[in-house]
């Protein structure tokens, strides 16, 4: 197929005088995908998806062979960053040790709120609590109550750091009010065991697709590894003669050392032996299928997750967390303590581990006093 779509792509370059090496783009593909589409009255997804390929292939030889092809992809650029954001991100990375989602969202709130003062012509100096408080109020209007609250948090952060280096005057952070959220409302949703078995019987393993996603979700079951996690994991983390396993937490950059179970061993070294790209040259276990083969994403691990519960027809749609949630309640269920569970889902804080405990409702209901007469 890859070959044919080359020679299409040369005739096409060559009746229009096209370099083909300046084509081999990504937008480069989305152009020849248009034009076969007219000539051959096809679908435009469908010869988009076929150039993207072969043509994202033939770039990759041919740098491989030494020639000189133009990136595929334009390099993302990153937010605009005011000089004061800047200062206090780079703060946050060198003390903090907060994650890139954190990261991320410290950006969003410290440049949506300078822009909001600007607007106001309000100096940083002079702000006010009525400032505060409307900013809060033109954030509520537009995004949830949960996330109102996270940003409410990253603003306290910021007020801080702003105090520490003399930017205001007095203890603005304190007075930073968010929505009220009720913690923990109701329990996790979770799978039951005859789902995780109708889950992973589903999953056929007669092709390199099924062994990777059966080695995912059993991965993900066994341990409560979350997308990212999966996602991260490479080569150099097993030790197949120790029988271990070494998980690194992205949000927390912590490391976590686990037993090697001898199923999720034979499904990982299945699909390293008949699923994984033999012309992968990434060090990460899960690897795309799609050349250059590069590192499974968290968001595909997540789709993978979705698509096999829809395939399976597990009931709602679930997504990579609810494994999570479902291993820490089958821990907690089959007596295992918080403290453990916490210890190999990662969690800094108890308090994160105690939800949990409302999914084990077999201990719960023993715990019940009886109903007076």
């Amino acid at each position: 197929m890859y070959p044919l779509a080359v020679r299409h792509y040369r005739r096409y370059c060559a009746r229009w005088k096209l370099r083909e090496v300046d084509g081999l783009t990504l937008g480069g593909s989305r152009a020849f995908a248009a034009a076969y589409a007219r000539e051959h009255r096809c679908g435009r997804a469908a010869a988009a998806r076929m150039s993207r390929s072969a043509l994202r292939a033939w770039s990759i030889a041919l740098a491989r062979l030494g020639r000189s092809v133009p990136p595929w992809t334009t390099p993302a650029t990153g937010p605009v960053l005011l000089p004061l954001v800047k200062e206090y991100v780079d703060y946050r990375r060198s003390h903090a040790g907060v994650s890139g989602a954190t990261i991320k969202r410290d950006i969003e709130v410290g440049n949506s709120f300078l822009q909001f003062l600007y607007q106001r012509r309000r100096r940083l100096p002079d702000v006010r609590l009525t400032d505060v408080d409307d900013f809060v109020s033109h954030l509520g209007r537009r995004l949830t109550t949960r996330t109102v609250a996270a940003r409410c948090s990253a603003l306290r952060m910021f007020f801080r750091f702003l105090r520490s280096i003399g930017r205001v005057r007095g203890d603005l952070a304190s007075s930073v009010q968010g929505p009220k959220v009720p913690f923990c409302d109701r329990p996790p949703k979770t799978l039951t065991k005859q789902e995780l078995h109708r889950l992973l019987a589903s999953i056929p393993r007669g092709h390199s697709s099924g062994r990777r996603a059966f080695a995912v979700l059993l991965l993900m079951i066994s341990y409560g590894l979350g997308a990212a996690e999966v996602s991260a994991l490479d080569l150099d983390n097993v030790d197949w003669r120790a029988h271990t396993i070494r998980v690194r937490r992205p949000k927390t950059g912590s490391t976590t050392l686990l037993p090697l179970s001898p199923a999720v061993a034979r499904a990982v070294v299945a699909y390293l032996r008949r699923g994984r790209p033999p012309t992968a040259t990434s060090r990460a276990i899960f690897v795309q299928r799609a050349m250059p083969h590069l590192r499974m994403s968290p968001s595909a691990v997540r789709h993978c997750v979705r698509d096999r519960a829809r395939a399976a027809g597990v009931r709602g749609g679930i997504g990579a967390h609810v494994l999570r949630h479902t291993h820490a309640g089958l821990q907690i269920e089959g007596g295992a303590s918080a403290k453990v569970v916490g210890d190999i889902l990662g969690h800094r804080d108890p308090s994160s581990t105690s939800v949990y405990v409302r999914v084990a409702l077999g201990r719960l209901r023993a715990l019940s006093l009886p109903v007076p007469r």
